[in-house]
């Protein structure tokens, strides 16, 4: 959380992602997801063949849309987890694989009897296990976080492998809008799963910056004031004219009936407002029988409150 504390933008988009429980259009959150899902796969096949003593099947079983509050294992559970950092969150990607994953990969890590399927894991895992679990799971957040303008900018050196009970207790999960890619991960007729969550705004943060024209000054100043979480969201917007300035004593002797004079410069400083925010200044005016109001600039609140100053 330090690393929000200092930059208020992040803290913002995690407040945010607190609130809100939907991110963008389900359906492209849910492509995002499939497509670092389909380009992690031959790079796990090629890693899990050179590393295991017998063929594993890795698949895609499913990409869903969650709440990230479904992360955390119950107590008793023999499941075993990770969390991955990354630049832009301190949860970017959490990984679980199962009892029965688990115990297929160990199996096949040490040259186990591909003839023989192991059962699942139903205690505590051992040191060994969670070696071999740290293994697994750094091979899949390599895949994951991919290369170039759409990486995901994952750092699993940060990561530690939790486990147990106890692990599980002290085991704090920040609930947001989430999504949930299962992979299975089979030897023969039995298999196992490995389960990877992202906040959806780490991937469609990095989808946005990725498009054409991203990078450019309007479309940043555009998501500095709506993030991509609320772009859907449906606002009020307001467009005031202002009257005057006047000393709070002139204000307090105003009587009902009393005629206030516009200044004549009024129309050309409306301003647009969405929930009591000031996004745009603007000017008011008249297009046939409709009145209109034009976009002059956005609104910025330093230069209005170096303009009162100078002004007084």
């Amino acid at each position: 959380m330090s690393e929000a504390a200092e930059n208020p933008e992040l803290m913002r988009k995690l407040i945010v992602e607190r609130l809100v429980g939907a991110t963008g259009d389900p359906r492209k959150v849910c492509d995002a997801a499939r497509a670092v899902a389909m380009r992690a796969l031959p790079n796990l096949i090629d890693v899990f063949r050179d590393k295991l003593s017998m063929p594993m099947a890795i698949d895609v079983a499913s990409v869903d849309i969650v709440r990230l509050a479904e992360v955390k294992p119950e107590r008793d559970s023999f499941d075993v987890l990770v969390v991955v950092p990354a630049y832009t969150s301190r949860d970017a990607l959490t990984m679980r694989l199962d009892p029965q994953a688990l115990s297929l990969l160990v199996s096949s890590f040490f040259g186990g009897d591909p003839d023989i399927p192991p059962p699942p894991i139903k205690r505590a895992p051992s040191k060994i296990e969670r070696d071999v679990a740290s293994m697994v799971f750094e091979a899949f957040a390599h895949a994951m976080n991919g290369e170039g303008v759409r990486a995901l900018g994952l750092k699993y050196s940060a990561a530690t492998v939790l486990s147990g009970e106890t692990d599980f207790k002290r085991f704090v999960v920040r609930d947001g809008p989430g999504v949930k890619i299962t992979f299975t991960l089979g030897a023969g007729e039995t298999t196992g799963e490995l389960t990877a969550f992202f906040p959806q705004r780490v991937l469609m943060e990095t989808r946005v910056q990725a498009q054409p024209g991203a990078g450019s000054a309007e479309a940043k100043a555009w998501r500095s004031r709506f993030n991509e979480e609320v772009m859907r969201s449906k606002v009020e917007l307001k467009a005031t004219v202002p009257l005057m300035k006047v000393p709070l004593g002139e204000l307090a002797q105003l009587q009902v009936g009393q005629v206030l004079e516009l200044d004549e410069n009024a129309r050309s400083e409306t301003r647009l407002s969405a929930r009591d925010r000031t996004v745009f200044l603007c000017e008011f005016g008249k297009l046939g029988q409709h009145y209109t109001v034009r976009v002059r600039r956005p609104f910025d609140a330093r230069q209005e409150v170096i303009d009162g100053l100078l002004a007084g």
